[in-house]
């Protein structure tokens, strides 16, 4: 049985990530980063519910009770963000570079996780700065292919990361390492 292209490409690649002499040189999972724990979630909207209603007594002891259920609107507004928010927080990204391969893959928290398969010899980092020097985005570049990475970071940890992926990537272009002993 012959496989489509795609499928022995990726065989292939996995077959490279699976040698004896293939060492993991660097693997990161990166996330969207939220200020607020599930818990401070629930603090903040019973924080702004309790307000709610103190604003609200006077409304509906003067006979304006309709005012009062716009408060609610706003609580019921606020848990519907924080919910979009937290889902968005499920995405994630990982990077694994090995001697003999790049695997990036990126799972968004709805639709179709995206894989990508570069040899690292052939991959290289670029970084695109604004006239400030400060780093606005990071692709890897493989053979005319280009991936976005790391954009849930922020200028200064994307910075951080970039060094370390780019040394880690020059570590696997000069080759392997063997043992003599």
């Amino acid at each position: 049985m012959t496989l489509p292209a795609a499928d022995r490409a990726t065989d292939i690649a996995m077959l490279a990530a699976t040698r004896d002499d293939d060492r993991v040189l660097f693997s990161a999972v990166l996330r969207p980063h939220r200020s607020l724990t599930p818990k401070g979630i629930r603090l903040v909207i019973g924080l702004v519910a309790l307000a709610g209603l103190i604003a609200a007594i006077p409304f509906i002891v003067f006979g304006f009770w309709p005012v009062a259920g716009f408060y609610g609107l706003d609580i019921a507004l606020l848990w519907w963000a924080f919910r979009i928010n937290m889902k968005d927080a499920e995405s994630y990204e990982t990077i694994t570079l090995s001697q003999y391969h790049l695997a990036i893959e990126k799972v968004p928290h709805r639709g179709l996780p995206q894989h990508w398969h570069f040899n690292p010899v052939w991959t290289s980092l670029h970084k695109d700065v604004t006239d400030d020097q400060t780093l606005k985005q990071l692709a890897l570049v493989s053979k005319g292919e280009t991936v976005t990475i790391a954009d849930c970071l922020n200028s200064d940890d994307k910075t951080d990361f970039g060094k370390a992926l780019q040394s880690a990537l020059a570590t696997a272009k000069r080759g392997p390492l063997f043992d003599h002993q």
